[in-house]
């Protein structure tokens, strides 16, 4: 169980690029880095590209004056200068900028926390994954719904046979707040998501299904895709390439089948994600609106619901419970427990400490790789007319 006593020697100094107020994922960054106040410091930023509102923010959260910057560059180069600089920044802005300030911050020595997907082409990808090795740095991706401990408890009972052989993989992640085209043009957190020079090749693909994609990799670490054939549409004509809705079929080179429904046009839907997972034996089913309850139905007897923070719950899981039973947890928590990991992480890095690196469950570049490689294959069978692809 944690509770907040330090897992590292001491916390972290860290920045954010982006995230100001009128940002709709920097609330969240702060709340899972500063959770546990041994792992995080916030000491710097570059919040928003109105400088003066930037600033007026960043003093209202309580950083220094003369360490909050107008552009991330000026940012990186003037910490540099200090002994007390910076070790890590997370980058909470519109896609098309995550490549470059990513590029900027290896080579300025830093880690790197990075919003999804993480850039536009596996192209990106690959040379940033090659950049951070070459630097000895961490670049960690901010799937934030990946830190609730149930999905590591669905990691467990699989690995140990509980389920059988994983026949089937239902994945969804659908909303229904883009039903209507209302904010596409007046909501400064909506309109650059639609747009594809900002955006990138997706829209609900990238920006949503993402997220349950790698949940699902974190479940099922074994399987990987091997084909896949994926329909998108834009129901809001003017969204155009850019989809808002879209079904993936995937195969599995275990011989499974997997599913994924994405959609920001599902009107009135609440839920947002599920995860099956149907087993020769049994299935396991998780829902992110009902975040500590995880439903295992064994064929041919009554369906259990397994209860976050019980003792009957996989060690592995168990290591995240921070409230206790009785006691609800929810994003904000798991946007904590990927946050800690982080830290963690770039520890172990700087310590070279590899076979902590190796047995820590987080999402880390090759996450971030995978997910954009998942986007660009998705992306090619629908142009090519809803067609099979092989995964590459």
């Amino acid at each position: 169980m944690l509770n907040g006593e330090r897992k590292i020697s001491r916390p972290l100094r860290w920045a954010m690029v982006g995230g100001g107020r009128t940002g709709q994922v920097g609330y969240k960054h702060r709340t899972g880095a500063l959770r546990d106040n041994t792992a995080f410091e916030l000491v710097a930023g570059a919040f928003d590209i109105d400088f003066e509102r930037g600033r007026d923010f960043g003093v209202n959260i309580g950083v220094l004056k003369d360490r909050l910057y107008p552009d991330y560059e000026t940012m990186f180069a003037e910490e540099a200068r200090r002994e007390d600089g910076i070790e890590v920044v997370s980058i909470a802005t519109p896609n098309a900028t995550h490549f470059e300030i990513c590029k900027a911050a290896l080579e300025a020595g830093l880690h790197v926390i990075c919003e999804k997907p993480l850039f536009f082409t596996t192209e990106e990808a690959q040379f940033v994954k090659e950049l951070a090795e070459e630097k000895e740095k961490i670049v960690g991706v901010t799937y934030g719904f990946s830190g609730h401990q149930l999905l590591l408890q669905m990691r467990a009972m699989i690995e140990q046979g509980k389920i059988g052989d994983v026949r089937v993989v239902d994945l969804q992640y659908t909303h229904g707040f883009n039903a209507a085209d209302e904010g596409d043009k007046s909501n400064s957190a909506q309109k650059w998501r639609v747009d594809p020079k900002v955006a990138g090749p997706s829209f609900v693909l990238g920006d949503l299904s993402t997220h349950t994609y790698y949940m699902s990799q974190l479940i099922l670490p074994h399987m990987k895709v091997k084909k896949l054939l994926c329909d998108r549409q834009s129901f809001v004509g003017s969204r155009a390439p850019l989809e808002d809705n879209a079904h993936v079929i995937m195969h599995y080179d275990n011989g499974a089948v997997g599913t994924m429904w994405t959609s920001s046009i599902n009107a009135g839907c609440m839920d947002a994600q599920r995860i099956r997972i149907v087993g020769s034996k049994a299935s396991l089913e998780w829902w992110d609106s009902k975040p500590n309850e995880l439903r295992y139905e064994i064929q041919g007897e009554p369906a259990q619901t397994l209860v976050r923070a019980m003792p009957y719950l996989d060690e592995n899981c168990q290591a995240d419970e921070r409230l206790g039973a009785l006691h609800a947890e929810g994003l904000s928590e798991s946007w904590a427990n990927i946050y800690l990991k982080f830290a963690m992480a770039v520890d172990a890095k700087e310590r070279g400490d590899e076979e902590t690196l190796r047995h820590l469950v987080y999402p880390d570049i090759d996450a971030g790789l995978e997910g954009v490689r998942w986007v660009e294959n998705c992306v090619r069978s629908a142009d090519n007319g809803a067609v099979w692809v092989d995964f590459e």
